[in-house]
């Protein structure tokens, strides 16, 4: 009896041993620890969601893409310098937003889960890291001309006051799109020292419209928490009357590229791009129901194919100019010079003595 007794004790003490074992949680290691305290600052990134970084670089690439010399490539180096700008600025900017936006983003389902309105980060924190943000992309931009510089510089102020848009207008797509697309301004400056408005003007519009078009489809997502917290938005400003309004603005866009194109004497390939973008975005808007979220979050993350396609267009119908027709047309209408007058040597006649 003693001896099952004492047996049963060592059982259930080893139970329990096993027991608070099992209880215990896991250790991490130094580094499991980093990635889950980095974990909160990359959602403040989006680095989860990088179709921002995507439509954010784009106008850049055009722009880049557009002012190489005919029969070349655009300048890779370039295109991997503001690649890097776009993430850390479009990082800044979603920590920018957040910051605004931590008390309404709250109250929406789709955002009550992002870092600072969670709980997961402080404010203190978000602003010591959106300063490193600031910080690395002014390092990226000081790597730019000093035309550059300035131009890049000036676009802060549209990233700082963008979030309060919605609290003031039925228009920050448009404020957004001014924001986005600074870079088909920067893109060529950066190149050429200087900005052609005959081209980067047109493409710069065009990005507007097309920032309003994708942005329309992203903000039907959420009309109804917008409409009940008094955020006000271009879904809510066109209605039932999405689809008509989209068309305009595409049809904009489309007269921009094509005016960008003229004034770089893009070749075919170009226009044939132009083209696909113009089918891929009327199918978009055919096909768009505005009371379905999932399908309002398909067609928007479907426009990173619009930015790519364009800029294939750009390469190939730049790496098709054989010369730069301007030029050949304006050497065509310099008057040939005249060939220099050389007089002929006079002799001295003989004196006849």
């Amino acid at each position: 009896m003693t001896t099952w007794t004492l047996n049963q004790r060592t059982t259930t003490t080893l139970s329990a041993t096993d027991s608070n074992e099992q209880k215990k949680p896991p250790t991490k290691s130094p580094l499991q620890e980093l990635v889950a305290a980095a974990r909160p600052y990359a959602q403040l990134m989006r680095i989860d969601r990088p179709i921002g970084t995507y439509l954010l670089f784009w106008p850049c690439g055009w722009s880049i893409a557009l002012s190489a010399n005919a029969g070349c490539w655009p300048d890779f180096a370039m295109l991997g310098l503001f690649a890097t700008g776009a993430l850390i600025m479009r990082g800044a900017g979603c920590t920018i937003n957040d910051l605004w936006d931590k008390d309404i983003d709250a109250k929406v389902e789709r955002t009550r889960s992002r870092p600072l309105a969670a709980g997961k980060i402080t404010q203190f924190d978000a602003i010591v890291f959106l300063s490193a943000q600031l910080s690395l992309g002014l390092l990226v931009l000081v790597q730019l001309n000093w035309q550059s510089i300035l131009l890049g510089a000036s676009s802060l102020g549209l990233v700082i006051t963008y979030p309060l848009m919605k609290r003031v207008t039925y228009w920050p797509q448009l404020v957004l799109g001014m924001c986005f697309n600074w870079g088909a301004l920067l893109g060529w400056c950066a190149t050429q020292g200087s900005v052609n408005l005959d081209a980067c003007l047109p493409l710069y519009l065009s990005g507007v419209c097309w920032t309003i078009v994708y942005d329309t489809i992203y903000a039907h997502q959420d009309k109804l928490d917008d409409m009940q917290i008094g955020v006000k938005s271009t879904a809510l400003r066109f209605g039932e009357n999405t689809k008509m309004w989209l068309s305009g603005f595409t049809a904009a866009m489309l007269t921009g590229l094509s005016a960008a194109g003229y004034a770089c004497d893009q070749t075919l390939p170009y226009y044939a791009a132009v083209s696909i973008v113009g089918a891929h975005l009327a199918q978009q808007i055919y096909s768009l129901n505005i009371d379905n979220p999932s399908d309002c979050a398909k067609k928007f993350f479907s426009n990173q194919q619009v930015g790519l396609i364009l800029f294939l267009g750009i390469v190939l119908g730049t790496l098709l100019k054989s010369d730069d027709p301007k030029q050949q047309r304006k050497s065509l209408s310099t008057p040939a010079s005249t060939a220099a007058y050389v007089p002929l040597p006079q002799t001295k006649p003989d004196v006849i003595s």
